[in-house]
């Protein structure tokens, strides 16, 4: 997971790339390297550990008490090409859906992602692309009740997209407050001259695992494979939040250390 994590933060999108770095330049560190199919193999038995490490590097950050999530969705496409939606792995999983923000269809999943105001990772679930992102909320919050009982009184932050009465009532009966945009033909909400700047925000995360952590390269061809890289994207943003935090740095989301 270390050497996952090094080399995601390093730009390598290429599996073969990464590894003939590694056994060029990272012997010392890492002596006893595989080849590119036992690599594979010990980093997906590697799941487990990573959402372990991942919970507990967020768990010890003091960004972890913040009182303020927020929450939205991302593509992750997994293919472009005709043959790639019907002869692939993740075919069936991966669908094709549309991204309002860039107004792109794409064929994939969706990362879903419940962030602090810092960019910390809280929580996130890998879907199919026409997933209903406010189902995936509360099962991601059931999925981990700890969550919320460590987290009593939780105000999350969403777009447009996670409204009705039911799911309202739902996050109301998990003592979580929901504060979103109005949508057309309803009164204006609570908070909306928030929404504008904390808007820029989750997008602005999402930039990260994009720009920097080349999240829609990643490479996966196969479900698996698929969860194991985006789970190390995942954790080298939160292993960089960590050491920032710890090392008292003003910019906790800051990579730019870490990539070169």
């Amino acid at each position: 997971m270390t050497l996952a994590v090094l080399l995601a933060l390093l730009g390598f999108v290429s599996e073969r790339r990464r590894l003939r770095y590694a056994h060029a330049d990272l012997r010392g560190m890492f002596p006893c390297l595989p080849q590119q199919s036992g690599y594979g193999k010990r980093l997906r038995k590697a799941l487990r550990a990573g959402l372990d490490l991942i919970q507990r590097l967020a768990a010890s950050t003091s960004l972890w008490s913040d009182d303020v999530w927020m929450v939205d969705s991302t593509p992750v496409e997994c293919g472009r090409s005709r043959e790639t939606a019907r002869r692939s792995e993740p075919a069936g999983w991966a669908t094709y859906g549309y991204c309002a923000s860039h107004s792109r269809y794409f064929w994939g999943l969706r990362l879903h992602l419940v962030c602090t105001l810092g960019g910390l990772p809280v929580a996130f679930a890998l879907t199919g692309a026409k997933a209903d992102e406010r189902e995936v909320l509360l099962q991601t919050v059931d999925a981990d009740p700890a969550l919320v009982t460590t987290h009593p009184s939780q105000t999350i932050i969403a777009d447009k997209n996670y409204y009705g009465r039911a799911f309202e009532s739902a996050l109301t009966d998990r003592d979580l407050r929901l504060l979103r945009p109005a949508r057309r033909g309803e009164p204006e909400r609570a908070g909306a001259r928030l929404f504008r700047p904390l808007r820029q925000t989750i997008e602005s995360i999402d930039q990260t695992f994009k720009g920097q952590l080349d999240l829609e390269r990643h490479g996966g061809r196969s479900p698996a494979g698929v969860i194991i890289r985006v789970l190390a994207r995942i954790l080298a943003l939160t292993a960089a939040i960590w050491h920032n935090d710890t090392t008292s740095q003003p910019i906790k989301r800051s990579l730019i250390a870490y990539d070169h």
